[in-house]
């Protein structure tokens, strides 16, 4: 009798393994691109329906400052955990100075320049534009890290979950203000969160591109989620006075997934 061979999937995210009876256990690089974005895309739908949650959340009840300023404290530890725990070991290894100057360099320029645009735009117009950017460039973290590994992916999936949550909470409150509908509001949130699956597909056109220009990709990606921790999530936060077990969901959050992390092995 013929026994069947069981479907693997490593815990590389680039490789991808399947078997059946009497087929080649080899696949094409195309299919097994195919595979891997759309396994990163079926992860999307975590935090896409995180900010849709968040904005009927708001859209119905808005949270108080104190809240906003815990989740806000809590999601920056958890992505500084990843940045620090994931990407940055990855630069690390690789050992190319040149590519991770010229992305990080990119990385702080791009950075800077979101954070001019939006000192200078105000309005609904500008605010749903602003917010989408920062949501696309999520997109293209999120699927940098599934372009690293699986684990690396994962991580980033709780971590970026967490702040599109906010993001939705945000931004429907500022519509809320602006006295748009509630059908709208969560309308536009879901509009805007459908562009973090759009950002993880453009960081999949880089996995056949040479190991210097991912490098390089990588090094925007953590540039891009300091900042996202240092100068959105943590600045906001702190426009409310700070108590010590607010302050300390920082601490939690970030040793969350540390610890998230060693058990995933």
């Amino acid at each position: 009798m013929m026994m069947l061979r069981p479907i693997r999937m490593a815990t590389d995210a680039n490789s991808f393994q399947a078997a059946a009876p009497g087929a080649s256990t080899s696949h094409s690089p195309e299919r097994c691109s195919n595979m891997q974005l759309a396994a990163s895309l079926n992860y999307t739908l975590i935090p896409v329906a995180a900010a849709v949650l968040g904005a009927a959340i708001a859209a119905y009840r808005r949270p108080g400052p104190l809240v906003a300023s815990a989740i806000q404290h809590f999601a920056a530890g958890v992505v500084f955990a990843a940045a620090a725990g994931e990407i940055l070991p990855s630069l690390k290894h690789q050992a190319a100075l040149w590519p991770i100057v010229i992305g990080g360099g990119a990385g702080i320029i791009v950075m800077l320049l979101i954070k001019e645009i939006e000192d200078r735009n105000e309005g609904q117009t500008g605010l749903v534009t602003l917010v989408g950017v920062d949501v696309f460039i999520d997109g293209l973290v999120l699927g940098l890290g599934f372009a690293a590994s699986a684990k690396a992916g994962l991580l980033l999936t709780i971590a970026l979950t967490l702040e599109v949550l906010f993001l939705g909470l945000s931004l429907a409150a500022e519509l809320g203000d602006a006295a748009v509908s509630r059908a709208r509001t969560v309308g536009i949130v879901t509009a805007v969160a459908l562009l973090l699956p759009a950002g993880v597909a453009a960081a999949s056109t880089i996995e056949n591109l040479s190991l210097s220009v991912k490098t390089g990709f990588f090094a925007f990606g953590l540039i891009a989620l300091l900042y996202l921790v240092t100068e959105e999530l943590l600045v906001e936060a702190h426009e409310t006075p700070d108590r010590p077990w607010v302050t300390a969901l920082f601490f939690i959050g970030f040793l969350l997934l540390l610890v998230l992390e060693e058990l995933m092995g």
